[in-house]
């Protein structure tokens, strides 16, 4: 077969792309980049709803500063301790389906090279090829073939529960700081403006990153992140508008 006229000298044509990222651990790193998108999008929109509603009731910076580091901390440590449970349980069954795998690799090793030929055979590959492709597979990394081909695992690449915990912390922490000093340092006149204007350029920022990082339009991606934070900011202005009307 000849070779595509762009291949360089020496270049294999059949190997990666330059262009296209094939290192390892890059599906760790996406999803890492879609928990901070995703995390620095909640600490906006909650932080800013409580902070908006307070300001609904009261115009006492000490009241929203007080409010504001409330939410602030709260939900970066609420998030970051779900997303380290979360994390620790998908960890520990990965972890089981390894071992049970392990396991009937050293008890049944004929039996678990004829399940992942039949299971390259399901993509696509011919009986003999594939049984071909098994035996080398197992030669080289028995676990590691099972674990891509039957679970869907990287054995190489579990997730670290510590690292999704930090990542979120850090991640809610930073978009909530937006709002908090939008709303804190201004005069009092231009705070609500100001902080839903930082708030929803914010928003329109979130939903592009989380359209790109997802290879999706970022169109309807960056409309829902910024109506959904004004329909929260709206909400929750009107109820603390009413609770200070009311003398609550």
């Amino acid at each position: 077969m000849p070779k595509d006229a762009n291949t360089a000298p020496g270049e294999d044509p059949a190997g990666p792309h330059p262009e296209e990222p094939h290192h390892e651990g890059l599906g760790i790193r996406l999803n890492w980049l879609r928990a901070g998108v995703l995390g620095a999008n909640d600490g906006v929109v909650s932080t800013a709803g409580l902070v908006v509603g307070v300001a609904g009731a009261t115009d006492s910076r000490s009241a929203l500063l007080t409010a504001g580091l409330a939410g602030l901390l709260a939900g970066s440590l609420s998030m970051a301790a779900g997303e380290y449970v979360s994390v620790s349980t998908q960890r520990d069954s990965e972890q089981a389906a390894l071992a049970l795998e392990r396991e009937e690799l050293a008890t049944t090793p004929q039996a678990e090279l004829d399940e992942l030929t039949g299971l390259l055979q399901d993509q696509g590959i011919t009986h003999d090829l594939a049984r071909e492709v098994a035996k080398q597979l197992t030669a080289r990394d028995a676990l590691g073939a099972h674990a891509r081909v039957e679970l869907g695992i990287n054995p190489d690449e579990l997730s670290n529960p510590w690292h999704a915990a930090w990542a979120s912390f850090i991640a809610f922490t930073a978009g909530a700081l937006l709002p908090l000093l939008a709303i804190v340092l201004p005069p009092r006149d231009w705070r609500l403006p100001i902080t839903v204007i930082s708030v929803l350029v914010a928003l329109v920022g979130c939903g592009w990153g989380s359209a790109r990082l997802g290879s999706a339009p970022a169109r309807p991606a960056i409309v829902r992140n910024a109506a959904g934070g004004a329909i929260a900011m709206a909400v929750t202005y009107a109820v603390g508008a009413l609770l200070g009307a009311a003398g609550v």
